[in-house]
């Protein structure tokens, strides 16, 4: 783990005490995707817990016209079980400008929205629709130096051609669920940095996907 960003772990729990109940934070060690979360101060909110990999940082965060100075805002999801989670997430970088982590608040919006709908039936208002997010098609350069990062540190030091076919489907696989595909020339930049053709990552994701 990045060792700056032990000097995260009181700012996180300072965050979710000042908060209560409905806050969680995490931190992010992003120079090991696969296993990011160093760090929960309240897990309960959607259950995460150290060792597991992040979830939204390239489709709703990195990838969101509104992600302006290393920040992204009030974003939404909702969880498997119903919850509906607000959200806001900064990069961590270190001395020399790198990014390497990513604290992240999430909020739990169930009670507050079931409180609001009962209030707005109460006074007679009506409720607007939410707001959508939307995806920026050419990403900024900073943004792209962030995402070939993560790419690197996805596929590590392993030799890639001496990879077996499953952990080659694995990998991209990975990829493919943290969203890293959906940001234009990540699919050459993957089979360039894996030694093998666009198709045969097309393959791959066609395995993972279990339509092989």
């Amino acid at each position: 783990m990045q060792p700056i960003l032990k000097t995260y772990f009181p700012i996180a729990d300072m965050i979710a005490g000042s908060f209560g109940p409905a806050c969680e934070v995490a931190v992010h060690d992003l120079s090991q995707p696969e296993s990011s979360v160093v760090y929960v101060a309240n897990g309960t909110v959607t259950g995460r817990q150290i060792g597991q990999s992040f979830d939204h940082l390239v489709k709703l965060v990195l990838l969101n016209k509104d992600f302006q100075k290393d920040r992204m805002i009030n974003y939404r999801f909702d969880l498997p079980d119903g919850k509906k989670i607000k959200s806001s997430s900064a990069l961590i970088r270190d001395e020399k400008g790198e990014v390497i982590g990513m604290l992240c608040i999430n909020m739990d919006l169930t009670a507050s929205l079931a409180l609001q709908k009962a209030l707005d039936g109460f006074l007679g208002l009506t409720q607007t629709g939410e707001v959508s997010l939307s995806l920026e098609e050419e990403p900024g350069q900073d943004v792209l130096s962030i995402l070939d990062q993560l790419i690197l540190k996805i596929i590590g030091t392993a030799d890639v051609k001496n990879l077996s076919r499953k952990k080659c489907v694995e990998i991209v696989r990975f990829m493919d669920e943290k969203g890293i595909f959906l940001v234009k020339g990540a699919m050459d930049k993957v089979a360039t940095l894996m030694g093998v053709t666009r198709v045969t990552i097309y393959s791959y994701l066609d395995e993972a996907k279990g339509k092989r």
